[in-house]
């Protein structure tokens, strides 16, 4: 008789696989890393490799040691985690820092499920959430380190665009070029360094059907609904559509964390609702929240709201009309 097993989704298997889909994810993100390395230097360089380097040793060492399971780091998802993780952080994040995210990453929010496919929350937002409350000075230290382009721009090196709304109001960016932030971003983790760059990889994702644009345009959507409605109240208090689409974490959040297979609906409709609801949640920190930015509390907050969006948003069952 043969052997009964018992595995996760999916069942169904197709010529695409984890392995092809993680690749496609890092192809897209290669737009955002190049550009951070070359506006921050050695430095982020370094972060980069410490990151991924730590995310795929770890999860080799838990499969192996601990689970007692074939190794799956050439699924690439350890990778991929490593490489969101890093864009998530400052430049001048120390790498004992970085190495502690990795090991919130991995083996807590990661591996302490189960694995790949098993997992409630994204891993990089796990790890990025943990050592912002862990280690608030060092995720918030924003000054720029020489880099090999760019040198000669100003940079803001007391707060982002959101911290200073936060501190002085909107009159504290009254100055700011949207066309610069477009491919420059003032200030920031390395992967909101510039939206084109993220918005790039957000087509490659498209053109591969790696990802549905339903939660991505979903979330900018709210993001730009909600914050035109108080701007067109009050525009000398709240700040308006197009600064918070291209400030802080939310391309970033929206185009590679929110699409996450694992930690997202399986329906469109429920892509839908998790997109609005990471979308309000994240104006509504930004705007009356004590943290200036809120996409990551926001993706953590709906993560844990999706086996009820599933339960539901039902998809068409396979095999019925």
């Amino acid at each position: 008789m043969d052997k009964l097993l018992v595995s996760p989704s999916p069942h169904l298997h197709a010529k695409t696989s984890t392995t092809s889909l993680m690749r496609d994810v890092v192809i897209a993100m290669l737009p955002a890393v190049v550009v951070s390395v070359l506006f921050y230097g050695w430095s982020e360089l370094l972060i980069f490799g410490v990151s991924v380097a730590s995310c795929v040793l770890l999860e080799y060492l838990i499969t192996k040691y601990l689970l007692k399971r074939p190794c799956t780091v050439g699924d690439w998802s350890a990778a991929v985690t490593g490489v969101l993780l890093a864009l998530n952080l400052p430049a001048t994040t120390p790498w004992w820092v970085v190495l502690i995210g990795a090991i919130v990453a991995i083996g807590v929010a990661k591996m302490t499920f189960g694995g790949i496919g098993q997992n409630l929350f994204n891993p990089a937002i796990a790890g990025r959430v943990f050592l912002l409350i862990s280690f608030p000075t060092y995720m918030t230290d924003w000054t720029r380190p020489q880099g090999f382009i760019g040198n000669g721009l100003d940079a803001m090196t007391g707060a982002t665009p959101l911290g200073m709304v936060k501190e002085g109001g909107i009159s504290a960016v009254a100055d700011l070029d949207y066309l610069d932030m477009l491919f420059h971003n003032i200030g920031g983790s390395a992967g909101e360094l510039s939206a084109l760059a993220i918005l790039a990889g957000f087509v490659y994702l498209l053109v591969r059907r790696v990802i549905k644009p339903y939660i991505t345009l979903s979330i900018l959507a709210t993001v730009a609904i909600f914050s035109g409605i108080f701007w067109a109240v009050n525009p000398a208090e709240y700040t308006g559509p197009l600064f918070n689409l291209l400030t802080g974490g939310i391309l970033l959040g929206s185009v590679f964390m929110a699409t996450d297979y694992v930690t997202s609906p399986m329906s469109n409709l429920g892509g839908v609702i998790f997109g609005v609801g990471i979308g309000v949640l994240t104006m509504l920190i930004r705007y009356f929240g004590a943290y200036p930015e809120g996409v990551s509390f926001a993706i953590l907050i709906m993560n844990s709201m999706v086996p009820l969006i599933n339960k539901w948003c039902h998809s068409r069952k396979y095999g019925r009309a």
